[in-house]
């Protein structure tokens, strides 16, 4: 019996992998195409890159893009693993593919130079953003990006990216002398670098509730009944009278918490609720961004 490559499971979720890098590909295609060449301002990452060349040298930006991907893909395989290595060489093509050939079918924007920039960061930090949660990229720059974000996890794929990308704008604003097209690409650089982050981290963004309760029980079943959100019971002590009370810890979105709160009051009115931001929130029930394959 022949043994299958893929499972079910497997097939599909490839499908849908591609699926969301073709979006992805064809929103990046739109803004770097449709906008930045148009408008001639210095882009980020290897797109920029592409469009020196591309401005210089007429050589299709999908055909650079390739040919300056395969060095640095080769120099990250190791660190990222072939997983990612493979998703990000199938959104490589598929972008590089859209851009020469997709691209040039739609019209092109010949207005203000400042709305083609707002247009370019916002298309092109959506798409890279969608892309990135599929677990993947489009090589070239992105290796680089996703490499140092295995290294130093702290850091946001959006701040890795703009300091990545502030020499390529002033490499190509100093070419070809135009110093209104490097303000522009740091002004797209500056909104790619928050779109990737709100759309990455956003999702997974939340509130987490501190209520302060003689009730910790009754509060915790009504939250997991109304809300089903786990929760999470820490003995404390009144700091004036020394009474004995239980701090309730509940993380949840940001649709969420009116329904905690207002389940709180209810249950126990004389509770203490303190309710504060969570930038990012993982664990049962929110998705954590991964980078690379598995542990």
């Amino acid at each position: 019996m022949v043994k299958k490559w893929f499972t079910r499971e497997q097939m599909q979720q490839i499908a849908k992998q591609t699926l969301w890098e073709c979006v992805g590909s064809v929103l990046i295609a739109l803004g770097v195409y449709n906008f930045a060449v148009q408008a001639k301002f210095p882009m980020t990452g290897f797109s920029g890159i592409s469009i020196i060349f591309y401005r210089l040298l007429n050589i299709p930006i999908g055909l650079s893009t390739v040919l300056l991907n395969i060095p640095v893909a080769i120099l990250c395989y190791r660190l990222l693993g072939r997983r990612f290595f493979v998703s990000s060489l199938r959104c490589m093509l598929l972008s590089s593919l859209i851009i020469d050939y997709l691209a040039p079918l739609l019209p092109v924007y010949e207005g203000s130079r400042l709305l083609a920039a707002l247009c370019t960061g916002i298309l092109g930090g959506l798409g890279y953003a969608i892309i990135y949660i599929q677990n993947s990229s489009t090589g070239g720059s992105d290796f680089i990006i996703m490499a140092v974000k295995a290294l130093r996890p702290h850091l946001s794929l959006g701040n890795i990216a703009f300091l990545s990308d502030v020499g390529i704008i002033l490499v190509g604003g100093a070419i070809f002398r135009d110093v209104d097209g490097i303000i522009y690409g740091m002004i797209v650089n500056y909104i790619f670098a928050i779109v990737v982050d709100k759309v990455m981290y956003g999702a997974n963004a939340g509130k987490m509730a501190l209520i302060v309760t003689e009730h910790g029980e009754r509060v915790c079943q009504e939250i997991d009944r109304t809300c089903g959100r786990g929760t999470t019971v820490i003995g404390a002590r009144g700091g004036y009278q020394g009474s004995r009370k239980q701090v309730v810890l509940c993380a949840c979105s940001n649709k969420e918490m009116y329904q905690v709160q207002k389940t709180v009051k209810r249950v126990d009115p004389q509770s203490f609720l303190i309710v504060l931001e969570s930038k990012e929130v993982h664990g049962e029930g929110f998705r954590m961004v991964q980078i690379g394959e598995k542990p």
